[in-house]
């Protein structure tokens, strides 16, 4: 399916009235000469199907025959496009006139660009920043990502301080243009995070391989975020809490990790004991929850570790590309410096 340069692909499950309220503007703003519009459909059991086939039948259908999770859901269907780029979009993103060709045109400018994002602005405070990607995604020493315009839960308004084109640490995956051949040479996004922090995952592992990823202000969309799982939900605070844990051993230097690994466990610790203060019984659990799952699965993280190493060995440019890693911790810059504002961090090392 799909012959042509570039392919958005919404993946969909029960989102009937996401695509309803948004496709329209997908539809409108995407130059077809150069894009096929595609819907993944994760296993729907709602009337997705038939709503697009009677509404918009210029839009592309992938099936798949369950719901593979995010991660899963986009590997499964994107086995069957064949474009040259892909845009992996929200169906809770409303896209803006010419929001395609900045973003193209960056992936064309070095082959050693795997992936680029828009600016994320908040579809419900048109002016602010929206929390899954604002102005492009960063990391911190002790495995905590942040975005320029977002830290922790502050996002800051757009007032232009962040409109030139950056390289970064990981895109969004609420709107990532990414290289489909190496998106399929590196193995997709690893279906094991289900969803939540997989963007970052893949980012990083192509980082480690020397290719860039960059935000793109030119191009702007606006993003509702918690369209899934709300913002305050255990499974939500269940996977972010195991995934960042997937993430870091999958990825980091084995010796840092070795060093980071029960800071950051106490620091989980103190995530738990904050949702118990608070009252919020059902994050707790989570926490604590994701914590023992991993953990019994700790030795079959290092063996995938080491298979995803072997596997990825072959398309190393050159050295890891550290771009857009803060060496400093991001937890301590805002909870106890109160810095609260990307542009006032402290960039050395």
């Amino acid at each position: 399916m799909s012959e042509k340069l570039v392919s958005v692909v919404i993946l969909n499950w029960n989102g009937v009235a996401m695509l309803e309220k948004f496709l329209p503007t997908v539809i409108q703003y995407t130059d077809v000469s150069i894009a096929d519009i595609v819907v993944a459909d994760n296993g729907s059991t709602d009337n997705s199907i038939d709503f697009l086939i009677r509404n918009f039948p210029e839009v592309k259908i992938v099936r798949n025959d369950k719901n593979y999770g995010f991660a899963g859901g986009y590997n499964e269907s994107l086995k069957h496009i064949n474009s040259e780029y892909y845009v992996l979009l929200n169906s809770d993103v409303e896209v803006t006139d010419g929001w395609l060709a900045p973003m193209l045109a960056k992936m064309q400018s070095d082959e050693r660009i795997f992936a680029c994002q828009p600016k994320l602005r908040d579809f419900n405070k048109r002016t602010f920043f929206e929390y899954a990607g604002a102005a492009g995604g960063y990391i911190d020493k002790l495995g905590y990502p942040f975005c320029r315009g977002r830290i922790m839960d502050f996002c800051e308004e757009d007032t232009g301080q962040y409109d030139v084109a950056t390289e970064i640490f990981w895109a969004s995956g609420a709107c990532i243009m990414v290289r489909a051949d190496l998106f399929k040479a590196c193995g997709g996004f690893d279906a094991d995070f289900f969803a939540h922090m997989e963007e970052i995952d893949l980012c990083w592992r192509m980082k480690n391989l020397g290719y860039s990823v960059w935000y793109v202000p030119e191009s702007v969309v606006y993003h509702v975020g918690g369209g899934t799982l709300q913002k305050s939900n255990p499974r939500k605070t269940y996977l972010n809490f195991h995934n960042n844990r997937a993430l870091l051993i999958k990825n980091e230097d084995p010796q840092l990790y070795a060093a980071l690994y029960w800071i950051r466990e106490m620091l989980f610790l103190m995530a738990c004991l904050k949702f118990l203060v608070a009252g919020k019984w059902g994050d707790a659990r989570a926490v604590w929850t994701s914590g023992r799952d991993f953990s019994k699965k700790k030795s079959w993280w290092l063996q995938k570790r080491r298979e995803q190493d072997k596997l990825l060995e072959s398309l190393k440019i050159d050295k890891s590309n550290t771009k857009g890693f803060y060496y400093k911790s991001i937890v301590f810059q805002f909870f106890i410096k109160r810095i609260k504002i990307f542009n006032k961090l402290n960039w050395t090392s």
